[in-house]
Formats: C-alpha cells, sequence, structure tokens
C-alpha cells in the first residue's frame, strides 16, 4: 500500500512538473512586462508595474510543498476553475514567496484583466489582489527549480557575508 502511494506520488509531482514545463514554454505564453534598470553578469535588478494576480496562500514550507498544492489550485482557475467558466491564458513567471510561517503562490493575469473584471474563483482559497509595484533583483538559473538550488541560488544572489545597502533614487537613472 505504501509503494502505492508513494508511486501515485510521484506520478503526479512529474504530472505537475511537465504541465508547468508545457505552460511555460509554449510560445503564447506571456510574461509581466518588466523594466531592467541595471544588468550585470549574474544578476538585474528590475521594475516590475503593479500586477493583478491570482494567489493562494498556505502554511507550505518548501517549493515542493507549495509548489504541488498551490500550482493545482491556481491552475484550475485558469483553465476555467471559475463562476464563469472562462478560460484565462497563463502568464510568466508564477511567483512565489515561502518562509518560515506562511507561502504564496501566485499566478499574474495577463494585462488586459484587473479585478473587477476577472470571473470569481471557484475555490474559496484562490484569492484576486493586485500587487503593488515593486524593484527586484533577479538571477536566472537553468533546469528544474528544487528546494535545494533555489536556497543555493538565493543566498549567491542574497550574498549575506559582504553585503553593501544604499538607498537609490531610480527616477534619477536615465
Amino acid at each position: 500500500m505504501k509503494l502505492i502511494l508513494i508511486t501515485a506520488s510521484l506520478l503526479v509531482i512529474i504530472f505537475i512538473i511537465i504541465q508547468i514545463y508545457v505552460v511555460m514554454t509554449a510560445d503564447k505564453t506571456k510574461t509581466q512586462p518588466y523594466k531592467v534598470l541595471l544588468a550585470k553578469d549574474s544578476f538585474e535588478i528590475r521594475f516590475y508595474p503593479a500586477a493583478t494576480m491570482a494567489s493562494i496562500t498556505f502554511s507550505a514550507k518548501s517549493y515542493k510543498e507549495l509548489g504541488n498544492t498551490g500550482f493545482r489550485k491556481l491552475a484550475g482557475y485558469i483553465f476555467g476553475g471559475n463562476e464563469d467558466e472562462q478560460k484565462i491564458s497563463m502568464t510568466t513567471p508564477v511567483r512565489m514567496d515561502i518562509n518560515d510561517s506562511i507561502a504564496t503562490m501566485s499566478f499574474v493575469m495577463p494585462s488586459a484583466y484587473h479585478p473587477g473584471i476577472l470571473p470569481k474563483p471557484n475555490d474559496k482559497q484562490v484569492i484576486i489582489k493586485t500587487a503593488p509595484e515593486e524593484f527586484v533583483a533577479a538571477f536566472t538559473f537553468g533546469g528544474f527549480a528544487t528546494d535545494n538550488n533555489i536556497e543555493i541560488n538565493t543566498k549567491q544572489l542574497i550574498n549575506r557575508r559582504n553585503e553593501i545597502i544604499v538607498n537609490v533614487d531610480w527616477k534619477g537613472v536615465s
């Protein structure tokens, strides 16, 4: 019985990974617009304008745990799991925020949508919200994301041992 559960879980995980890959590599997938403010060899500083998102929040403590449940619920919403049975295009990136107590996964909605015109999700855990504009540091790496390589690459981006932080007025940079 235990072997059957393990096998079924692995098959579900593989299916989800394949679905993410197919959706994100399709030519029709749109990307949330952003402006690169600074590009270095290993990272970029980007400005993302405010965006409408479908989000789910719960107590996952790892990428794997959040990815399994979060992706399934959010994909259900955009694939017609809403009051209008409307299909909504997938966009990239899929946003994830995981900390010690709570985790959030969000799908950015296509730019034509805002909270007032999106259909109501059938799943009450899916929340439609507007994320504020933000400045971010971005590091790109190949392959599939895992908890381990996310941690390694985040540490490389953050560089906790030798960190210098200064306020920057990006409006003054052309």
